[in-house]
């Protein structure tokens, strides 16, 4: 981590700023695995605190697991707060899994791009979900989410950059330690609007 630090001060002063404003950021780590998935599809487009309730709902309910999440009615799924969309979503990957089409535990041994490769294909699981996955879980160094709403409203404050391409750009100096660059970003914004999350 150290490292990356130093790296990333170096290049960009902004880095220090958030540094010295507000400590080191916390390096998430979550589980591999299809409940880490299950979570991460309940965390598209809202906040991590309600898809965390949600889930929580999930697993005090039953086991999250493919075998019990492929065969859960809708209904009880409704029941637990889970959109119509993302009860489709789980059930697409929980038989995945089960018809063999994704080996979860595989891919931790595969490269970056292998495991786009293999996550893309299932509907539900776009770039971002992949993009937390690797870092989250496999611990991907380099890798800076630009669908994430709060990295990109970071950006746009601190570095007044305001398109995409220009971002892709800018980032691309902070290789090969992205992830460490987002793990910053997103602590600035967290602390910025007193906000408290728990990955």
């Amino acid at each position: 981590m150290q490292e990356a630090i130093d790296f990333l001060t170096n290049k960009n002063p902004v880095f220090r700023e958030i540094i010295e404003k507000y400590g080191l950021p916390p390096i998430p780590k979550r589980p591999q695995g299809f409940e880490t998935l299950v979570l991460l599809i309940l965390e598209q487009q809202v906040s991590i605190d309600s898809a965390k309730a949600t889930f929580l709902k999930i697993k005090a309910y039953t086991t999250c697991n493919p075998e019990t999440m492929a065969i859960l009615p809708d209904e009880e799924y409704r029941s637990l707060g889970v959109s119509r969309q993302k009860t489709k979503y789980i059930k697409i990957l929980a038989e995945a899994i089960l018809n063999k089409e994704l080996d979860v535990e595989s891919l931790a041994s595969k490269s970056a791009k292998q495991v786009r490769e293999e996550l893309i294909k299932l509907k539900g699981i776009g770039n971002w979900t992949i993009d937390i996955y690797l870092m989250f879980c496999l611990q991907e160094p380099d890798l800076i989410p630009l669908g994430d709403i709060a990295v990109i409203n970071t950006i746009k404050e601190l570095l007044n950059i305001h398109d995409k391409q220009e971002m892709e750009t800018q980032a691309e100096q902070w290789s090969p330690y992205r992830s460490y660059a987002t793990y910053l970003l997103w602590h600035y914004y967290l602390n910025k609007r007193n906000r408290k999350i728990t990955y």
